[in-house]
């Protein structure tokens, strides 16, 4: 290994001479450059090197190459001032190659070593791209040898091929062998296509430029002060013409440039025909390949463009009429929602009416539950147009076919949560409370009896239908909401319904009776469920509302409670820790003996938790004594299976 190293280094000899010799380094800066070097080689030669070893080494030398490129520039301006002459002693020289060459050799034994790793293959691809030593297409060969079926490597080398070498047939042999073994790969398909007809766009700017096409460029252009003096003394000219040879001569020429320009047109037509017909073949089932190619198709001037934008239109009908992502698309092909595009309301009515009728026709072929969801999400976005509700008696407005949407939804019982809670939040937005409050009860009743979304939703709807009327309810009134709670509380786990019992305790905080009883019923799901360790913790959130409400002594009443509960949650300790250890920062002895009990009790059950003891130690060490922290310590040392764990600063 070590001789391979000093081999390596004695051919950087003539580099570095040259580098000194040209004041560009000074002899302790080449020294630790040989320095830098030695220990990136050996890095490189022992038995397992690592991808960053090799990466290191390139970024160092390529910052090196940088500051050489820098000092050069620095010398040749010193020689300036002097009046030195700077051609011979600046010229290219082993120094100016040297580093490139080393860093491509680092490449190609990093890229040897991992061969599977396509990301560093990029990286010295983009390399040889940007230095252009010539070494690009041995390169790209190698890639391709070794990724064959990575999509993205046959589009980057007929992409060189196409923009660098201006090498259009290679570039066209490149994607066709690359589209023979990676058939079904979408992306290459679309990138061909536009490679073909990026290259007829080119030959008809060419034709343009050249003054053999149609365009703002021609050969025979007149100025106009030319042309508008030859019209003012036209009796000065005799025309060899007597037909008007003028006339004729430019009819022959449009048409000429008629036929020139349908030419370009038909044969891009073709290629999209071609290059079509061979992607549904090799991707029978994909919709978004479709989708981009009539993207493509609707960005270009063809002949007869409309008959392959029915054909493929045809086509996506009869392979994905029972794909609602397919009628949702053609519907929002018509009009979209999210759309920033200003068009007049005529306009935006004539679309809205079109893409109603596609979502009609979807739900009589696919009456799905997605397909609905998506009517209903295209419809939302719909009502919101103010200027599409005061539409003629006699006619659906938005608002009108998303009710039917939703009752249809629900007739047939393709209905889900989300499109029920939306059902219900738009009837709420029409103002109809009764009849959200009749549905909520209905679904929340029913096949949706365990949904936390529905029963907060119906909640809601009972609260402000009792406070409608009347800012403090009656004690009926309270009771029916207690009721709701309950119902749904001791069915849904705590730790799913977190929004439900935040809710409960919020509303009723100042209800001594209610909230004792949502006291009860949380003591009877902890002790069934246990604690929550992370994440939401109702006993922390209850003893934090007792707090606000009647102060600490309550609230300590409050966290024993919870704490002699079999498997208190460690959230609980953490709350009641911390808000005993903050009392005990502004000098609250009292507060600091009940930290330490916690911490004590909590460590029976956590006993193997490294953040907890942390926690306790540092607690001891700003408000305890040195004995109390030590004891900690050391007890830590006794009970923790894993001791390497207590290398710490704080432990």
């Amino acid at each position: 290994m070590a001789d391979v190293v000093q081999y390596r280094l004695e051919r950087m000899t003539n580099e570095l001479n040259d580098l000194e010799q040209r004041g560009i380094f000074t002899r302790r800066e080449i020294s630790e450059i040989v320095k830098k070097r030695t220990k990136f080689e050996y890095r490189l030669k022992r038995p397992s090197p690592l991808k960053q070893d090799y990466l290191s080494y390139i970024d160092y030398e390529t910052q090196l190459d940088s500051l050489r490129r820098l000092r050069k520039k620095s010398v040749m301006r010193e020689l300036q001032k002097q009046g030195l002459k700077t051609t011979k002693k600046m010229k290219k020289s082993v120094s100016d190659f040297a580093g490139i060459m080393r860093i491509l050799d680092i490449y190609r034994l990093a890229v040897m070593r991992f061969k599977g790793d396509i990301e560093l293959w990029f990286r010295y691809l983009e390399f040889c791209r940007q230095k252009r030593n010539g070494r690009m297409k041995k390169v790209l060969a190698d890639v391709i040898k070794f990724h064959p079926k990575v999509p993205g490597v046959w589009i980057y080398a007929a992409a060189w091929e196409f923009d660098h070498n201006l090498n259009v047939e290679a570039a066209r042999a490149i994607m066709q062998s690359g589209l023979r073994v990676c058939t079904i790969s979408e992306d290459l398909w679309i990138e061909y296509l536009r490679m073909e007809l990026t290259f007829l766009n080119k030959l008809k700017a060419r034709k343009v430029a050249l003054g053999e096409d149609e365009g703002t460029f021609t050969r025979d252009q007149i100025s106009s002060d030319k042309k508008q003096w030859r019209d003012e003394n036209k009796d000065l000219f005799m025309s060899l013409n007597d037909e008007g040879e003028n006339n004729e001569g430019s009819d022959d020429e449009n048409e000429k440039s008629i036929k020139k320009i349908s030419k370009f047109q038909e044969q891009g037509f073709s290629i999209i025909r071609t290059i079509y017909a061979g992607a549904v073949e090799a991707l029978p089932s994909s919709f978004s390949l479709r989708k981009r190619f009539l993207e493509i198709l609707e960005a270009t001037d063809l002949v007869n463009s409309e008959e392959i934008h029915r054909e493929i239109l045809s086509d996506m009908k009869r392979d994905f009429s029972t794909e609602p992502g397919y009628w949702d698309w053609l519907a929002r092909l018509e009009y979209n929602p999210g759309s920033k595009e200003d068009i007049s309301e005529e306009v935006a009515l004539s679309q809205i009416e079109k893409a109603i009728q596609f979502y009609e026709e979807a739900i009589e072929v696919l009456p799905t539950a997605t397909m609905l969801n998506q009517y209903a999400k295209f419809l939302n976005g719909v009502v919101t147009l103010p200027k599409l509700e005061n539409k003629p008696s006699g006619i659906s407005t938005p608002s009108t076919l998303l009710l039917r949407a939703y009752e249809k939804v629900k007739t047939m019982g393709y209905i889900d949560e989300d499109l029920a809670c939306q059902h219900i939040s738009f009837l709420l937005q029409l103002g109809r409370l009764e009849e959200a409050r009749k549905l909520a009860d209905n679904l929340c009743s029913g096949i949706f009896s365990n949904s936390v979304k529905l029963w907060q939703l119906r909640i809601s709807i009972g609260i402000r239908h009792l406070t409608r009327d009347s800012m403090s309810p009656s004690k009926a009134e309270l009771l029916s909401i207690y009721e709701l709670f309950q119902d749904v509380l001791t069915r849904v786990p705590i730790s799913e319904a977190e929004s439900l019992w935040l809710m409960a305790l919020k509303f009723f905080a100042n209800q001594k009776i209610y909230f004792g009883k949502l006291v009860e019923i949380s003591i009877k799901s902890l002790t069934k469920d246990g604690g929550s360790e992370h994440g939401f913790s109702l006993s922390a959130a209850i003893v934090n509302f007792v707090l606000q409400k009647d102060g600490l002594s309550h609230a300590r009443e409050m966290y024993k409670r919870f704490i002699a509960l079999p498997h208190p949650g460690l959230a609980l300790y953490r709350a009641c820790i911390e808000l005993e250890s903050n009392l005990a920062s502004i000098g609250d002895r009292g507060s600091l003996v009940h930290a330490r009990k916690l911490y004590e009790s909590a460590l029976k059950t956590y006993d193997q938790d490294l953040s907890l003891w942390r926690d306790y130690y540092l607690m001891e060490t700003k408000m305890g004594t040195s004995e109390t922290a030590s004891a900690v310590h050391w007890k830590a040392r006794k009970i923790l299976e894993d001791t390497t764990a207590l290398v710490t600063p704080d432990l």
